[in-house]
């Protein structure tokens, strides 16, 4: 190969009688950087949204629920303890989860209330909510006199024009059954705290209480809805609810939050495939131009390659010098792109200047997380196209004819 590597290396640096060629080159590079580029950035920005979505998706959700079809659940205290014992499971932690209407100053707006148990409150409520105005701390602070607090999200509270210390009234059309009907539930809270989880989904339609005001307002009693449950290993979620549901016996479900997602995640990664797909045409396009690079190159330099074979060069010799030219042009071009891709990529994550319709995209802002994985599969998918890119010219100069170039060069 050092042969073959340094003629390769000698008509890639030497200076041709045909201008063109050298220009041929060029674009071919820059095609190929272009490529890498635009497949670096794009795969980036999908893997950054999927990333985001499930960490906002479970910010707010819990990885696994456990709930009983048709009934509420009473003894969850035992349950939990039962549940923790289970291997992978990290906590359980009861919730109530129900739809109401909310009414406000400016609006009404249909959401869900959703019971928080006290330990989360004391924390100051979900881990990865922002508080953006009041406490959590409130929701477990009540005095006689007082409305009991609720924490609602920005959106909501924007929507229905409430802020901190201010009255909602929430609506629950599971209400009493009398003689005339089901009249509703209506009862009158106090917003403590604003809070902000990202996804505008969340944001316009939840409102968080402790689970001793919902089971007082929903006329529960010691009933929650079910558990949320938190795993050692998100990616295991599935493993782990199916192990709950064992130990629980019938009567229990469980759902992950990758089943209650599925569809979602699926489209994602099926929408990541296609860009690839699409985006390496780019590359491919670019590839023309390394043939069409080294089929003129092959006609420039027909005199050396008659010379060369005429001093015993053999013909796998002629092709691997074409060979790695082509390869060394893609190497050049596939180096480059994945330097501007990599500079692109970090000028997004930090200065964010893409921004985004929250309620469209559920985010305001372009995510970025480049894998080594997929930069893997970039430069190797560059690379492979770039090698067939170089097949038909490198075996059309071995099968040159030094005698036929030489009488007729």
């Amino acid at each position: 190969m050092q042969f073959e590597r340094l003629v390769a290396l000698r008509y890639l640096k030497a200076k041709r009688r045909e201008k063109f060629i050298s220009l041929i080159s060029f674009i071919s590079i820059a095609g190929v950087a272009v490529g890498v580029m635009a497949l670096l950035v794009v795969i980036g920005v999908m893997t950054g949204f999927d990333q985001d979505l499930k960490r906002k998706i479970l910010s707010v959700n819990a990885h696994v629920i456990l709930i009983k079809p048709g009934y509420s659940i009473v003894d969850y205290d035992a349950l939990v303890k039962k549940v923790e014992a289970v291997p992978g499971v990290a906590s359980a932690k009861p919730f109530i989860y129900t739809q109401v209407m909310f009414s406000g100053p400016n609006n009404i707006s249909g959401g869900v209330i959703r019971g928080l148990d006290l330990a989360s409150i004391h924390q100051g409520g979900p881990a990865a909510i922002e508080v953006r105005d009041g406490s959590f701390t409130t929701l477990d602070k009540v005095q006689p006199a007082e409305l009991p607090s609720v924490a609602v999200g920005n959106e909501l509270a924007k929507n229905i024009g409430v802020r901190v210390g201010s009255q909602i009234k929430i609506i629950s059309p599971l209400g009493t059954l009398t003689p005339m009907g089901r009249i509703p539930r209506v009862k009158n809270f106090q917003v403590g705290a604003i809070f902000h989880s990202g996804m505008f989904e969340f944001d316009n339609t939840l409102v968080y209480a402790s689970i001793p005001q919902v089971q007082e307002y929903l006329g529960l009693g010691d009933k929650v809805t079910g558990l949320e449950i938190r795993v050692d290993d998100i990616y295991a979620a599935d493993t782990v609810a199916a192990a709950v549901q064992t130990a629980l016996g019938p009567g229990y479900q469980t759902r992950d939050w990758m089943r209650m997602n599925r569809s979602l995640f699926a489209a994602l990664k099926l929408e990541k495939i296609a860009m690839f797909i699409i985006l390496t045409l780019i590359v491919l396009v670019a590839a023309f131009n390394i043939t069409s690079t080294l089929i003129m190159l092959v006609m420039e330099k027909h005199k050396d390659i008659a010379i060369l074979k005429s001093l015993g060069a053999t013909r796998r010799s002629i092709m691997k010098i074409f060979i790695l030219e082509g390869l060394i042009i893609g190497a050049i071009g596939t180096v480059l792109g994945l330097g501007l891709g990599y500079l692109l990529t970090a000028m997004l994550k930090k200065y964010e200047f893409i921004k985004l319709p929250s309620d469209v995209y559920y985010i305001s802002t372009l995510p970025v997380k480049v894998e080594s994985l997929d930069v893997a599969l970039i430069a190797g998918a560059t690379m492979l196209i770039s090698f067939l890119a170089t097949i038909y010219p490198s075996w059309q100069a071995s099968r040159l004819d030094p005698v036929e170039a030489i009488r007729f060069g």
